[in-house]
């Protein structure tokens, strides 16, 4: 079996081979680790799904309001008891993270509550749902504020001025439980849970809401299990395992997923109806695969982080610190190196790997953004996928791949292209 010989067929040459080889072997006690946490949710996923008795009845597709949809009812179920929360929803009708997160924070604000971020500025695609950036439809036309607590310079909470910052009017704690487009580091659901219980103690009643995008799976606990009222995530990330073609879910309290029920559909319909136009059984299938799919993308998140840090570049997380997304920071310093970078990933895809990522002025966003994915679902970031805002301190953000030989292939081919470009050396 010649390996270099293949990987030479996709442009790989024996220099980064090499180079990479070292890296990866010096990782095997860390990849046997995250493989374990795989097998722990692995179960965790599957003794869910038995306890709500999935049968392939459930995977039957309904079509109009989607009355008495048994699969839609016993995934809702399934993902509340592999999450630990009372309820969920999940529907295609959530067509993403930041809509699912909208219909979270809308079902349960009213006008003259506040939304407070203990954590800094939310991802970037929030501040026109907040109204942070003046945006048609924001919870900032609905009577609705908003204020933030920056982390500390170490990256660890202000307790200080949360404490101050909490008030009468505040209702939601907005909590990214994942770094977005910042370099600061995410957030472990034990750091989570210490900041929730410490919030409670000053105002008990306050709704805490985890962003979960990226984190599902990494850990063998997540936000609901220390206290998090809501968590919310895409399915076309983590649990959706690669086969979720759309949808979000939002798990927690019985009556915050009902106030969010309401507001997805409208008051007195909430969760009864929305069809599930056959994408059930993927669904299903796409969180059974979820944990070891996940596994594969932390795996080359650690061989990123390592294969970089390596050649001076700056990576948050660092080469050894512990992992609680699948996201990988990488700090080139030139938008040339961002841009070679994506063009590496946008190279070792299965689909489309022809086309060239350029930045653009995409929705949402304060700055060109470039985004290389060459995914079976269109924006799928459990898939192979790097974007990055064409802006200082020009970072490129990694993340996915449906399994570790893929992401390993989308680093090697980073490589390639930033060494044939001379923008490193080997």
């Amino acid at each position: 079996m010649d390996m270099a010989m293949m990987y030479g067929q996709l442009g790989i040459s024996e220099k980064v081979l090499n180079y990479a080889k070292e890296v990866e072997e010096s990782l095997k006690e860390r990849f046997a680790e995250i493989d374990a946490t795989a097998e722990y949710n692995q179960i965790k996923v599957i003794k869910a799904m038995q306890d709500a008795r999935v049968s392939d009845v459930h995977f039957a597709a309904t079509t109009g309001y989607g009355y008495n949809d048994l699969g839609r009812d016993t995934l809702e179920e399934v993902y509340a008891k592999a999450f630990h929360g009372e309820d969920a929803l999940v529907r295609p009708q959530l067509i993403s993270g930041t809509h699912a997160l909208t219909v979270a924070m809308s079902g349960n604000l009213r006008p003259g509550d506040e939304i407070l971020s203990p954590v800094g500025k939310p991802y970037d695609t929030l501040e026109e749902v907040i109204g942070i950036r003046d945006s048609i439809g924001s919870l900032k036309e609905y009577g609705i504020s908003y204020r933030q607590v920056d982390l500390l310079p170490d990256g660890s909470f202000d307790y200080e001025n949360i404490k101050k910052a909490i008030n009468e009017k505040t209702k939601l704690i907005e909590i990214q439980r994942s770094k977005g487009y910042d370099t600061r580091p995410t957030l472990s659901v034990s750091k989570i849970g210490e900041l929730i219980s410490f919030i409670k103690e000053i105002k008990p009643d306050v709704i805490c809401m985890v962003d979960n995008c990226y984190g599902e799976f990494v850990e063998t606990i997540e936000p609901t299990d220390v206290g998090a009222d809501m968590i919310v995530g895409s399915l076309i990330k983590n649990p959706g395992g690669g086969l979720a073609p759309i949808g979000g879910y939002i798990v927690g309290r019985k009556d915050c997923i009902e106030r969010a029920a309401y507001r997805l559909t409208a008051p007195g319909l909430g969760k009864e109806v929305g069809a599930t136009l056959g994408v059930s059984q993927s669904l299903y299938q796409g969180l059974f695969l979820s944990p070891t799919v996940v596994a594969g993308a932390v795996k080359g998140a650690i061989f990123a982080a390592n294969v970089y840090e390596k050649l001076g570049f700056a990576v948050v997380p660092n080469s050894t610190e512990s992992r609680h997304d699948i996201i990988q920071a990488i700090t080139f310093g030139t938008a040339e190196g961002v841009i070679k970078f994506c063009e590496g990933i946008q190279a070792a895809a299965p689909v489309d790997s022809y086309v060239v990522p350029e930045p653009w002025a995409m929705p949402g966003y304060d700055s060109d953004v470039i985004m290389a994915a060459g995914a079976f679902v269109q924006g799928s970031s459990i898939e192979l996928s790097a974007d990055a805002p064409i802006k200082p301190p020009y970072a490129v953000y990694f993340q996915g791949g449906l399994t570790w030989y893929h992401a390993k292939l989308g680093i090697l081919m980073s490589l390639q292209k930033l060494l044939d470009a001379g923008l490193i050396t080997l």
